[in-house]
C-alpha cells in the first residue's frame, strides 16, 4: 500500500457537486458514506481523458462499499444489501481523520507485516 492511498476500512464521503463536466462519480452516492474496501491502483483521470488533455497526474481508485438502506433510505424495498462503487480520490472525503491520522494507519501496518 503506498502511504498516500487510504487503508482499508477508512470512513469517506462522497463529495457533492455537479460538474457540467464529464464524471465517472454516480450522482446518487454523492453526499452518501461509505467504506473502502481496496485501492483499485493508479490510473489516469477519465474525467481529463474525455476532453482528450492526459489525465496526469494519474488518481487511486478505490472500491467503496455503501449500505443501500443509507443510500435509498425509505425507498428501499428489499432487506439492505451492500453497493460497491469504484470512486477516484479526488471525490472522496475521509471522515473523522485526518491525512496524518492515514499516514499512521498505512506506517503501522506496514511495520506489522
Amino acid at each position: 500500500m503506498n502511504a498516500s492511498e487510504l487503508p482499508p476500512g477508512t470512513r469517506v464521503r462522497v463529495r457533492t457537486g455537479d460538474p457540467i463536466t464529464h464524471c465517472r462519480t454516480p450522482r446518487y452516492l454523492r453526499g452518501h458514506c461509505g467504506t473502502v474496501v481496496r485501492a483499485l491502483g493508479r490510473f489516469p483521470n477519465p474525467e481529463e481523458l474525455a476532453y482528450h488533455r492526459p489525465g496526469l497526474p494519474a488518481r487511486v481508485l478505490y472500491q467503496v462499499a455503501f449500505e443501500a438502506s443509507d443510500v435509498w433510505g425509505d425507498r428501499l424495498a428489499e432487506p439492505s444489501y451492500r453497493i460497491h462503487a469504484d470512486v477516484f480520490e479526488h471525490w472522496l472525503e475521509p471522515i473523522g481523520i485526518d491525512r496524518i491520522g492515514i499516514d499512521r494507519i498505512v506506517a503501522d501496518r506496514e511495520g506489522s507485516s
